[in-house]
């Protein structure tokens, strides 16, 4: 935990600002500034590369490794991402993180890319499909996995340092493995949908490889851990292959519109699982709520044909996934004291932030086609009302729970600084470029009691037990080790939540009305100081907007401790604003910052995008201690 005024403050005292009646998800008690959350999230990403590193990473603690990968196997598997904390190259959650990373720009690019972050998750992805095109060399071979982690978690090495096997495993049709070449069939033909419009040679050729890699998986059925048996204790195939085939299917039709693929998905529902399993657990293993959601979006655009009793099947059992998590099924999903979702101890937000996804897209979808509420065993569940739950655990993870920490890396004050992670535990190689052999990474390093001199920034651990206890250290690795799939499927929700304003009109509550007024209320950039000069509030028009008649403002603002000390006690006030606030909380004399922002260090300021009818003046001062940094 940050000492008081340590590093990492961040000034979302912004959050100051006024809600319009159009916007209501951003508002609410978390005050998080979801666009740099997103940021965050996308940068993990660069920080797990495998391969020949690019000139533009920006994970500059990160070398390139990994750069002869495949050659034992006479093909060039160099490239791709590592799992977890760990230096293996594992497909079937490789391929899955692709996917969904696909998904969430698929859903809210446009977001991103107001977020200034389209492009950078763009090329997350595609680092990915590279990789797969590589591992795809022939029509029915795939491989699967580099490395090996039996003789891997017998060392704790840099990935630039790697003496560990790099042997290569593959799937054919003596070896098959038709979950592995679902999920990468899946992960490429969402890939592809993405890159149509920018890279429209790259988006054929992912397409070709899907379903090349479909009919692959289609033809010779099997379960991967049975031709690759080193991945079964890592990554084994519990729920079988019936739901990557399905899945693989489900998103062929959304690439193409081929009546072929929803054909398949619809007369093999009941063979393969997607309309006989009710699950509430969405991951790399599990895919059927996947599928589930995929298929009533395609009923709830239209899109079903001939095949909608069977796709009204899979639509149920979307219905019970969402019914479930948020609380309202026969069966719900257990939740801790602080009320995040609970599965199991090791690696339980992984299925936070995918459930998270899924019951944001499918609200959307429900909202966007006027389906409204999904119908539960205890109650209508409105869109809004699932979308709020949503909020209440993304906010979890950032820092709104009773440890008050925050489960990303580098977000808030309060974060693992122990995370369970080869390449961030260790000096960095352009550091200190002497060698870290197997032994002397766990000698020197991995019991070293004191946090990594790597941030391993936007990771999101495996978080708390079910008690909402949480251990911060290096060996407790179901708690502390992060993983690309955790945080693939959060792209998509903290974009979401990044872009509410100007959005759906998802809280139905009543907003006081604003006064219609002829005075000009665009704000020009403006900068207010005070508190004998120590305290800086600059704020800005991002963006205008009208809807209805009326017009909406989105205001940037920022807050800057000017002074060579530590602030605290800072209150805030607004005057002649209309509409709602959020990021603060109403105090005695003004507003104060939330909880989790107790202090701003010296030169520390940070902003926050949102949104107003009306935001015409802020002021700030300081009516308690200043102490020393």
């Amino acid at each position: 935990m940050a000492r008081n005024g340590g590093a990492h403050v961040v000034a979302a005292i912004l959050g100051l600002l006024a809600l319009a009646p159009l916007v209501k998800l951003a508002s609410g008690d978390g005050g998080h500034d979801y666009g740099m959350a997103l940021k965050k999230s996308i940068l993990y990403f660069e920080a797990q590369r495998s391969g020949t590193l690019p000139p533009d990473q920006r994970v500059t603690w990160r070398e390139s490794s990994g750069l002869f990968d495949g050659k034992a196997n006479g093909v060039d598997l160099v490239g791709g991402y590592y799992d977890a904390g760990d230096n293996v190259k594992f497909g079937l959650p490789m391929a899955f993180t692709v996917t969904m990373m696909s998904w969430s720009i698929l859903e809210y690019g446009k977001q991103m890319a107001s977020a200034g972050e389209l492009e950078h998750a763009m090329g997350a992805v595609k680092w990915g499909t590279d990789y797969f095109i590589k591992a795809h060399p022939e029509p029915d071979v795939l491989y699967g996995e580099v490395g090996d982690g039996d003789t891997d978690h017998n060392c704790w090495q840099r990935p630039e340092d790697m003496t560990t096997s790099r042997q290569a495993f593959r799937i054919d049709p003596q070896n098959p493995g038709s979950d592995l070449a679902g999920e990468t069939a899946a992960s490429m033909a969402a890939a592809s949908m993405i890159f149509r419009t920018t890279y429209p040679g790259y988006a054929n050729l992912l397409l070709e490889h899907s379903k090349q890699l479909f009919q692959f998986a289609d033809k010779y059925r099997g379960k991967y851990d049975s031709s690759i048996t080193v991945a079964r204790n890592y990554y084994g195939s519990v729920s079988g292959y019936g739901d990557e085939l399905l899945w693989a299917a489900a998103w062929l039709f959304e690439a193409t519109e081929d009546q072929f693929y929803l054909e398949y998905l619809a007369t093999n529902g009941d063979a393969l699982g997607g309309t006989g399993w009710s699950i509430n657990q969405f991951g790399w293993d599990v895919k059927y709520p996947g599928v589930q959601v995929l298929a009533a979006k395609f009923l709830l655009q239209g899109r079903a044909g001939e095949h909608a009793d069977a796709l009204q099947r899979y639509r149920q059992n979307a219905n019970f996934f969402v019914c479930s998590c948020v609380g309202k099924g026969a069966v719900n999903v257990p939740r801790t004291p602080g009320g995040v979702m609970y599965h199991q101890r090791w690696n339980n937000l992984q299925f936070v932030t995918s459930a998270s996804f899924l019951l944001t897209v499918y609200a959307d979808y429900a909202t966007v086609t006027g389906r409204g509420a999904v119908r539960c065993p205890a109650g209508a569940a409105q869109p809004f009302e699932i979308l709020a739950f949503v909020k209440s655990q993304v906010n979890y993870i950032l820092g709104d729970n009773p440890r008050g920490t925050s489960y990303m890396v580098g977000y808030g004050l309060n974060y693992p600084r122990q995370v369970h992670h080869r390449g961030a535990s260790i000096v960095s190689i352009k550091t200190d470029p002497s060698f870290v052999n197997c032994q002397e990474g766990y000698s020197s390093w991995y019991g070293k009691q004191a946090g990594n001199p790597n941030l391993l920034e936007g990771a999101i651990v495996g978080g708390p037990d079910e008690y909402d206890d949480f251990a911060d250290e290096r060996n407790n690795y179901e708690q502390t080790e992060a993983a690309t799939y955790n945080g693939a499927p959060l792209l998509g929700v903290l974009a979401r939540l990044a872009g509410a304003c100007g959005g759906l009109d998802e809280y139905h509550q009543s907003v006081p009305e604003v006064a219609p007024s002829h005075e000009n209320h665009t704000l020009r950039p403006s900068r207010h100081q005070h508190a004998s000069e120590h305290l800086e509030i600059e704020q800005n028009v991002t963006r205008t907007w009208a809807s209805k008649r009326r017009t909406y403002n989105r205001y940037s603002v920022t807050v800057t401790n000017k002074s060579r000390k530590t602030v605290r006690g800072l209150h805030l006030g607004i005057s002649e604003l209309n509409g709602r606030l959020w990021g603060l909380d109403k105090a005695r004399y003004g507003y104060v910052p939330q909880k989790w922002l107790p202090a701003l260090r010296p030169g520390g300021a940070s902003g926050l995008g949102t949104c107003s009818r009306v935001l015409r003046r802020m002021y700030g001062s300081l009516d308690t201690s200043w102490s020393e940094a």
